[in-house]
């Protein structure tokens, strides 16, 4: 047997990363239920007292920031200036400015739009190379680990907003190591857990609430025993949280909003972008591609990797990557995603429906592995099957 150990983290919506995340993606949301043609390229920085907002959108219409700023953050639960940071008095900074002309020009007029097809009308908006991933050892079609670290923030948040566990604050933090045996995930070795708590609040009792509410909830059973080690609040104290502990910036979570770090990684972010940056948009086509052939059964796993010229609509290459699970050969998998999925921005944006203004629930437990996101769909697996049988 061959053992080995696999981490992957998730922070909660109040980390100061995740705040200017989703901040970013309430705007976006915010100009696409107006103009659903904006491009919008975001970012938000976040620190005591303050948020800033910066980038470049060109739109139709207008969007009121400091309102948009003031409700997410307010929502997310800094609502009081005794948490060190508070959505109803934190200064806002706009500094916005229009697309750039020459990235525009790239976009809007595709060097292949002489073709006479619709879709070699879009060029990608910008250079890049995006990687999609699935494996079936979870039903979500994700690695265990990631899916886990989410759980257990996702829980923390519950406990924190329904009042279970009142003295809870909004950032906070979690980690779960699962133990691979001959590429199997078969236990929970470690889990960490960091909480943003009110002051006073004894560390005893905050180990035993988080473990029994949070931990023993949200983890199952059957992955933990007696020999799972469990640190949560290691330090002891987790009083000073949010921006005012750490300054926030959109994008520093990327690794957190895909995989865990379990495949490779193109480095692109995502909140804030709208989908003709493919940084964004060729992501969540690469995951949807990804899990319709390993739920197609044609790979136990399988990587997908695209990559892009700005300005052009084809992608300048596709590769797969089963790690030696699939049925027939990777180049032969390269034939059936050409034949079965458009990979061209305009294609993606059209297929997945991503004008639409469904970006800020993206910002917080992951853009991969929810129901709820049109790139999860499975609708593709007879397609896959038939192009499959048309190879041999």
């Amino acid at each position: 047997m061959i053992k080995k150990l696999f981490t992957s983290e998730s922070v909660t919506e109040g980390h100061p990363d995740k705040v200017c995340d989703k901040i970013a993606d309430a705007i976006l949301d915010d100009i696409l239920s107006k103009d659903k043609y904006a491009r919008v390229a975001c970012e938000v920085c976040a620190t005591t007292g303050l948020v800033m907002v910066m980038g470049e959108i060109s739109s139709s219409c207008s969007c009121d920031f400091t309102s948009v700023v003031r409700e997410t953050v307010r929502d997310i639960g800094y609502n009081d200036s005794a948490l060190g940071f508070d959505g109803n008095t934190c200064a806002v900074i706009v500094a916005i400015d229009k697309q750039s002309d020459d990235i525009a020009m790239g976009v809007d007029s595709a060097a292949e739009a002489d073709s006479g097809d619709i879709a070699d009308r879009i060029g990608a908006g910008d250079q890049g190379m995006m990687f999609g991933y699935a494996t079936n050892e979870t039903e979500q079609l994700m690695p265990l680990p990631i899916v886990l670290a989410h759980a257990l923030t996702r829980r923390l948040t519950e406990v924190r907003k329904q009042g279970v566990l009142k003295y809870l604050r909004p950032d906070g933090k979690a980690q779960v190591t699962v133990e691979y045996t001959d590429g199997k995930p078969t236990a929970i070795d470690t889990v960490v857990v960091s909480a943003q708590h009110d002051d006073g609040i004894d560390a005893a009792t905050i180990f035993d609430d988080i473990k029994r509410e949070v931990v023993f909830k949200a983890l199952p059973g059957e992955l933990l025993s007696p020999d799972t080690k469990i640190y949560i609040n290691p330090t002891g104290r987790f009083v000073k949280g949010g921006p005012q502990g750490d300054s926030g910036l959109t994008g520093r979570k990327i690794i957190v909003d895909t995989y865990g770090g379990y495949c490779a990684h193109g480095g692109g972010a995502l909140s804030g972008k709208d989908p003709t940056k493919v940084d964004r948009s060729a992501l969540y086509m690469a995951r949807y591609v990804a899990k319709n052939l390993v739920a197609a059964k044609i790979a136990d796993k399988c990587e997908i990797e695209v990559a892009y010229a700005i300005g052009r609509a084809k992608p300048v290459s596709l590769s797969v990557n089963t790690y030696g699970t699939g049925i027939i050969a990777d180049d032969k998998i390269v034939e059936v995603i050409n034949k079965v999925f458009d990979m061209r921005p305009y294609s993606i944006i059209e297929n997945l429906g991503l004008r639409k203004p469904i970006y800020k629930n993206t910002s917080n437990y992951g853009h991969f592995g929810r129901k709820e996101f049109p790139w999860e769909k499975t609708d593709k697996i007879n397609q896959i099957l038939k192009a499959v049988k048309e190879l041999n």
